[in-house]
């Protein structure tokens, strides 16, 4: 007879605790297969529970297979052999990674973080939650919610030059996702371009979707027309107003060519990324090619993670009135992938004109932040074997060092100071070259406090005393 200590059961309901007790017996083999059970009223006499518990236990265990009911026979053990708990050691943690910390990170995606209005966001995330209550509980639309593109449209009218309804931005996390979906539309015959050097995580994208991609050489122009025709692209992804690394604005003339390569084909479209457009040191902003467009043919890319914070996630794009239409019909059935709650925030940030000040403030803090990097360097023996090469733009410049040394010997022992350096080759995948190293200077999130050290530590990996 089944026998348990039913007082052992703690908080567990009773049935439940019985069924445990009887599925265990079957796993481990102490109840063998075809073995017959007690019936139910005989177990309930048995334990001094209700025959409701039993009856309640069996149906469970019946349920998952554990047991088997032959009418007006009873309840039979069913062959579980092939399935047996067997008891392990704890399996050690898997540890989870973590960046590595660095005296300085020249790399691109970082930025200033203490000069966030922490205060201001999270003031209106509160509000937020009270005045939008009801909106943050709905299904939030394919392309975002209005509030924010409207936002967004008035924006770039007033900054960008571009009317734009927000009916043509489309909301998501990250420039990466947004990529995806372009890729994804136009399909795989859709042949891309890119800029040499450029931006190798659109490449990577483009290639994980099964997209065909060529690699257009620049030159002090920006992307060279004659190679973007040759090769038989579709679809050309550029940055015009600042182009990574080095920095190039694509002059009217070159611009002019670009349009003139995308009307001669229906099926050709200018991917246009705005990237770190806000921040520009001398003169007045650089009107996007969106502005300039006259045929509906170019497709504006933006985010908030360079001129915010990049944990916010928050890009947009603005597509042609022409691609409306194809996107809703191809692409809708995927969800925003930005809360709700991000997007009224940022939506209320922007329209208060709280996004306005703080690219405002930015650009001081940038533009002194720039002034003393390139005055250390000037300042220090590393400028006798070095160029800059800066374009008044952007949070980077190049630093081209004259040195034998190779870019493997000089990036392993910048680890070992403590600094992590972005080569100029690290963005291209055709050119190379012997004559000294070429780094990537992204300032945006030194310290000033550590600025005499790092610079003294980049001297060090070149100069020996």
């Amino acid at each position: 007879m089944l026998t348990y200590d039913l007082d052992q059961r703690g908080s567990t309901p009773l049935y439940e605790y019985l069924y445990q007790c009887i599925r265990q017996d079957i796993i481990t083999g102490v109840l063998h297969a075809g073995e017959r059970l007690p019936s139910k009223r005989t177990l309930a006499q048995h334990l001094s529970i209700g025959i409701i518990t039993v009856a309640n236990a069996y149906a469970q265990l019946a349920v998952e297979g554990y047991i088997t009911s032959k009418e007006k026979i009873g309840y039979f053990v069913e062959d579980v052999s092939n399935y047996r708990l067997r008891r392990r050691s704890a399996a050690p943690a898997i540890p989870e990674p973590r960046e590595k910390e660095y005296l300085a990170d020249f790399k691109a995606n970082r930025i200033s973080l203490k000069n966030f209005p922490l205060a201001t966001w999270s003031r209106l995330m509160r509000e937020t939650l009270s005045l939008q209550n009801d909106e943050l509980l709905k299904t939030v639309p394919y392309n975002g919610v209005y509030e924010l593109r409207k936002a967004i449209a008035d924006y770039l009218a007033h900054n960008r030059a571009m009317q734009v309804d927000p009916a043509q931005i489309i909301i998501g996390a990250g420039t990466e996702y947004l990529y995806g979906r372009l890729l994804q539309m136009f399909g795989p015959a859709c042949t891309f371009a890119i800029e040499e050097p450029g931006y190798k995580k659109f490449a990577a994208i483009s290639a994980s979707y099964g997209n065909p991609w060529k690699y257009i050489p620049i030159d002090e122009s920006g992307m060279q027309i004659d190679a973007l025709e040759e090769s038989g692209a579709d679809v050309v992804h550029v940055s015009p107003a600042n182009h990574f690394p080095t920095g190039i604005v694509m002059p009217v003339t070159r611009r002019i060519e670009l349009f003139e390569w995308v009307n001669r084909i229906r099926k050709r479209y200018i991917i246009e990324d705005d990237y770190d457009s806000e921040f520009r040191y001398n003169g007045r902003f650089i009107l996007p090619l969106y502005a300039q467009d006259t045929q509906n043919r170019v497709i504006y890319i933006n985010t908030f993670s360079k001129s915010l914070v990049p944990s916010l996630r928050i890009s947009y794009m603005v597509l042609p009135r022409r691609l409306l239409a194809r996107y809703g019909e191809t692409m809708s059935f995927y969800s925003c992938t930005v809360s709700s709650f991000e997007q009224y925030t940022l939506a209320r940030f922007i329209s208060e004109g709280y996004f306005e000040r703080h690219i405002n403030k930015m650009k001081l803090y940038y533009r002194e932040q720039r002034r003393k990097i390139l005055q250390a360097i000037k300042a220090s023996p590393l400028a006798k074997h070095s160029q800059i090469i800066e374009r008044n733009a952007g949070t980077h410049f190049l630093l081209h060092v004259d040195t034998e040394l190779t870019e493997e010997a000089v990036r392993s022992a910048a680890a070992a100071a403590s600094l992590q350096l972005s080569f100029y080759s690290d963005y291209s995948y055709t050119q190379t070259s012997s004559d000294g190293i070429t780094l990537v200077i992204n300032y945006a999130g030194i310290e000033e406090s550590k600025l005499s050290e790092v610079i003294k530590r980049l001297e060090a990996l070149f100069i020996t005393h």
